[in-house]
């Protein structure tokens, strides 16, 4: 009975280590869901699937043919709780999606409670080290390698002193900024002229020079430039 405690007690402190590191990469990004909810959700995964394994003791004066020995289930139904805790910090801020990161990071870590509270230690640090290397290593790779930032542009002019498209084109290639075919309106009973359009660049930044070069343009009557992704 000694030897059973201590191996409850040993996995559900794992489960709480495992956790508790995954939620402080998440913490030190300033992440909704962080320390504690990793820690927490960690420790719930592996105590249930500890229930699902110890079942027989624990109803030891039950009819033999009344229990169901089938760990797959309470995982199944673990994995879909944390579908909702995962859905909670997923959230959209204009035209920007945050928290995908965080809802995968804390569906891994349910999974690798799962697997401790079994007490299938080898995967389980194996997933543990994977998760941490691409919660920290994977974010310094995304950030020096070479991708595509895309954003909304849209810019005004009065009616009659608009800037042509074959111009507005120079304008914002000589930022290294590419853009798809552009929208066209009329606003304010036809005072206005807008452009509304997706740009892409390879550097975040050049967002901010084509703005300053439209700042200082007085024909630009107002513009915005929104990004996307990240």
């Amino acid at each position: 009975m000694e030897n059973e405690y201590y191996t409850i007690i040993l996995r559900l402190f794992l489960a709480l280590l495992a956790g508790g590191l995954i939620g402080l990469e998440r913490t030190y990004h300033s992440r909704p869901a962080g320390f504690r909810t990793h820690a927490l959700v960690c420790t719930a995964s592996s105590l249930l699937m500890l229930f699902t394994v110890h079942q027989w003791r624990l109803m030891a004066g039950a009819p033999i043919d009344t229990l169901r020995v089938d760990p797959t289930r309470m995982a199944q139904g673990i994995m879909t709780g944390i579908g909702f805790l995962g859905a909670g910090v997923i959230m959209k801020e204009r035209l920007v999606i945050r928290g995908l990161t965080t809802a995968a990071s804390i569906w891994i870590t349910a999974a690798i409670g799962i697997i401790i509270g079994i007490g299938y230690y080898f995967p389980a640090i194996v997933a543990f080290l994977f998760t941490l290397g691409i919660l920290s290593l994977f974010r310094w790779i995304e950030n020096v390698m070479p991708t595509l930032t895309y954003g909304r542009l849209a810019i005004c002019f009065l009616r009659k002193d608009h800037i042509p498209e074959e111009e507005l084109d120079k304008i914002i290639k000589a930022y290294n900024i590419t853009w798809d075919i552009p929208s066209y309106h009329l606003d304010e009973k036809g005072k206005f002229f807008q452009y509304k359009m997706t740009i892409r660049t390879k550097k975040r930044n050049n967002f901010k020079k084509l703005a300053e070069e439209l700042r200082k343009m007085d024909r630009v009557y107002e513009f915005s430039i929104t990004p996307t992704g990240e």
